[in-house]
């Protein structure tokens, strides 16, 4: 018998939501192979980076049927981005994902950039992070650009991909 589907839940980041969030993106990090961060957050760096920065656009997050949060997704801006332009960053929790969310939060932060006058979001993603590009290219965005042999910390290098989405 098929599952029922619930719909997803997104709405705006909210302080109280900075302890779930960072959890689940210090584990990514953790884990690694996935995300350009390579330094984990505290609740006061994730908060200046996520939340409030100098570049801050918007923050969403998606909850689970429990009303807990499952991803979230940032857009910002930043001085070597084309005027007009937003970069954005997708996280979800790397264990029990809810299918659909990363859909979702796209269907909100789209709408809120086109709101805010934005004409593209880009989106760089690390050329081994698999499910990063497939995801992105689900969405719509399309290849312009790479960077190539980016040293991580560890002093291997890995190739990244910008794609942007025209608003």
């Amino acid at each position: 018998m098929a599952e029922a589907v619930t719909a997803i839940t997104v709405r705006p980041a909210r302080a109280e939501d900075v302890p779930a969030l960072r959890a689940f993106i210090n584990e990514i990090i953790k884990i690694g192979g996935t995300t350009a961060h390579e330094t984990p957050f505290t609740d006061a760096s994730f908060t200046a980076h996520f939340l409030s920065g100098a570049g801050f656009v918007s923050c969403f997050v998606a909850e689970d049927a429990d009303g807990r949060p499952c991803a979230f997704q940032a857009l910002e801006r930043w001085d070597g981005l084309p005027e007009g332009w937003a970069d954005i960053g997708t996280f979800a929790r790397p264990h029990a994902k809810r299918p659909g969310a990363g859909t979702a939060l796209f269907a909100a932060t789209k709408a809120h950039a086109r709101n805010a006058g934005f004409v593209a979001i880009n989106a760089t993603i690390r050329a081994d992070n698999i499910g990063g590009l497939a995801y992105y290219g689900k969405m719509g965005f399309v290849d312009y650009k790479v960077d190539k042999a980016v040293p991580l910390k560890d002093g291997r290098t890995v190739d990244r991909i910008s794609k942007r989405y025209l608003l």
